[in-house]
């Protein structure tokens, strides 16, 4: 039996390091690790993830992205024939974002944002894990690697001004419901994780490496009845 390729891509700045923990069964899956690219000058988020794309050298392979990763594997999805798509911490549309992202695009607020501050270490963890991060700043050093401003500055663009407004029924949608990036009270259909927050990619491997198998060999029917059982 040949095994299911699975590509993994991180967070907004975050390195692949963040599945050091994710442990799927070997004689059913193969892990591949997506890693950010600084990207070219105005390129789309469909132009960068067709060239993110041309490092899948499996045929219909699952996606798994986490946070802006999870956007980013959605559009990758368009541009090759995929198996499954898994989202972990992230949205299925613009519809799902908080209030203060739709403020943002709105009033082009983001394009204040000062990102040589951002990449302060402890400013970027906060960017992208969220507030509650001082205690585990260490933790943080290595997961954290792209701190170049320019992709910074694209990426916080692209997600602010991410087009999608109707998701993709087939995308699966795995939740924290103590997420304070992107509050659970704004995501509709997912699988929720309780007590899971942005970060669970870190701290609920256990709960994924339990269920993610099953997840990813179920049919979409039978997720969503699994999601109403979690």
């Amino acid at each position: 039996m040949s095994k299911i390729p699975v590509y993994l891509m991180p967070g907004l700045a975050a390195s692949t390091a963040i599945f050091e923990r994710i442990a799927l069964p070997e004689d059913r899956f193969e892990i591949h690790l997506l890693e950010w690219e600084i990207p070219l000058e105005n390129e789309a988020l469909m132009d960068y993830a067709n060239r993110i794309a041309k490092k899948i050298k499996h045929k219909n392979p699952v996606l798994i992205g986490v946070s802006f990763g999870g956007i980013l594997v959605q559009e990758i999805a368009r541009c090759i024939a995929v198996s499954k798509v898994i989202i972990i911490s992230s949205v299925k549309s613009n519809l799902e974002f908080p209030r203060r992202l739709k403020i943002a695009k709105t009033t082009k607020a983001y394009k204040l944002i000062p990102m040589s501050l951002i990449l302060n270490l402890e400013n970027l963890a906060k960017f992208s894990f969220g507030e509650k991060v001082n205690q585990r700043l260490k933790l943080y050093k290595k997961f954290l690697s792209v701190r170049d401003i320019r992709y910074l500055n694209w990426a916080v663009e692209q997600v602010v001004l991410w087009d999608r407004t109707v998701a993709d029924p087939d995308v699966i949608h795995i939740h924290g419901d103590m997420d304070d990036v992107f509050p659970i009270k704004y995501i509709k259909n997912c699988i929720v994780v309780k007590g899971g927050t942005h970060i669970m990619i870190l701290n609920k491997y256990k709960w994924l490496n339990e269920n993610l198998p099953s997840i990813i060999l179920e049919t979409k029917k039978e997720t969503n009845a699994l999601s109403q059982l979690l």
